[in-house]
């Protein structure tokens, strides 16, 4: 193997072709991780030689790398199966595709929304120890409740009070 991309992965020599031991070597994958994608029908495009082995191509790569993160994102095996059949439909299909993708983007989205609003209420914990263990006492106001919307204080304008959890 020679080279290397822009990203600092090595690249294929001998034109890019590719047996499944280099492009698991190049991938970071094992040999029965690329097995099981082909399987799953989530690998266009793989071609065989004459004595029936499997050769892939540099773009495989790539291709494992999308598989990857759409998965780590939360892409259904079902839906990532979808996409791969559209891109083996060709130009085709690139609206339903480009679709597909957006629809996962609006999900991903929302899920990196949702872990936001955990860490927010994570890091108010985190600074009710820190206020509780400064002091050795538990606060009489939480550090997450100092600047509360105006719709939490009451009538006086003055924060309503609350206990400190114990937990």
């Amino acid at each position: 193997m020679s080279g290397g991309d822009s990203q600092g992965r090595r690249q294929p020599a001998n034109g890019g072709l590719l047996r499944i031991g280099e492009l698991a070597a190049l991938s970071g994958r094992s040999v029965h991780a690329i097995r099981w994608y082909e399987a799953q029908g989530l690998m266009p495009n793989v071609a065989r030689d004459a004595a029936g082995r499997r050769v892939y191509h540099a773009r495989h790569l790539d291709w494992l790398q999308l598989m990857e993160r759409l998965r780590r994102t939360g892409m259904s095996i079902a839906e990532m199966r979808q996409y791969t059949d559209l891109v083996r439909q060709g130009r085709a299909s690139l609206r339903q595709r480009k679709d597909l993708l957006l629809a996962h983007r609006a999900r991903a989205q929302a899920t990196i929304a949702e872990w936001l609003q955990a860490l927010e209420l994570i890091d108010g914990k985190i600074a009710l120890y820190d206020a509780w263990i400064g002091t050795g006492q538990p606060p009489r106001v939480l550090p997450h409740e100092q600047a509360r919307p105006a719709a939490l204080t009451a009538p006086t304008g003055k924060p309503k009070r609350r206990r400190a959890s114990k937990d």
